[in-house]
């Protein structure tokens, strides 16, 4: 009998969990037995505040545990289990790496989820919550799947493709706004197309992603192009790419385009 399918998201902050494997939530979430993990290691209340949102430095963090909530309900899909890990936003690389794996990895041992989504060693943006609780996840995983038991078997890190990111580079200069530098923190990332190994056609739930994204309100300024519509903020998650770290592919093999493909 095939296991259930069944996802862990963890990531650093209240939005990171919107965008990259939305789409593919919404596409399994009727799946026998689907079951939806979220994991945030802070509450965002180092972030940006959008004008006119009525929060304040003080109670951001509250402000987007609730966005976060929101956003998800606006998605369609409620994660069953939405674990806060209460870090400080901004200095998850002074909390001790061993503490940062042992409570990642009581969460996958509990869980057990077949496929663990969480940032790559760019942490997509550089930010350096982005990349230490990537790299806590990634040895949290390697210890998990040793201990004998159902799930774990795929770890994923969410990625932008170079092609992308040279298109959009391009459509920003045009538009006279300084072009995404990978060499600065908070500025997009990218990887090498042929490092691409899963590809999800996000497309026919793209209005559910945008939707969960609209939700974070506090931080519209900092997630896409003010000027952007909503049907072209739809194109620009119709697309979920992610490389796949575990179990590791060989060069030259084909595509893969869902998360579950295989399992």
């Amino acid at each position: 009998m095939n296991e259930p399918h069944s996802i862990a998201v963890i990531v650093a902050h209240p939005d990171d969990d919107a965008y990259g494997c939305a789409g593919s939530i919404a596409l399994h979430e009727h799946d026998p037995g689907f079951r939806f993990v979220l994991v945030l290691a802070t509450d965002g209340a180092a972030g940006q505040i959008s004008a006119g949102v009525p929060a304040t430095p003080e109670t951001l963090g509250a402000y987007r545990r609730v966005e976060s909530a929101n956003a998800w309900r606006a998605h369609g899909t409620i994660p069953v289990r939405h674990e806060w890990l209460g870090y400080d936003d901004g200095r998850l690389p002074q909390v001790g790496f061993e503490e940062l794996v042992r409570r990642v990895l009581d969460i996958l041992l509990t869980e057990r989820p077949q496929v663990v989504a969480t940032f790559g060693p760019d942490g997509i943006t550089g930010h350096r919550d982005h990349i230490m609780i990537g790299r806590a996840t990634d040895e949290a995983f390697e210890r998990a799947r040793h201990t004998p038991g159902p799930g774990l078997r795929r770890l994923v890190h969410g990625a932008l493709r170079t092609s992308t990111f040279e298109r959009w580079n391009v459509a920003r200069r045009r538009a006279g706004l300084p072009g995404w530098d990978p060499t600065m923190e908070y500025h997009l990332r990218p990887v090498p197309d042929d490092q691409i190994d899963i590809e999800v056609d996000t497309s026919t739930v793209s209005s559910r992603i945008v939707a969960g994204l609209l939700e974070h309100r506090s931080q519209r300024d900092v997630l896409i192009d003010p000027s952007s519509t909503v049907r072209r903020w739809e194109r620009v998650v119709s697309r979920e790419p992610a490389v796949m770290v575990w179990p590791p592919r060989g060069a030259g093999q084909p595509l893969l385009h869902d998360l579950f493909e295989g399992l």
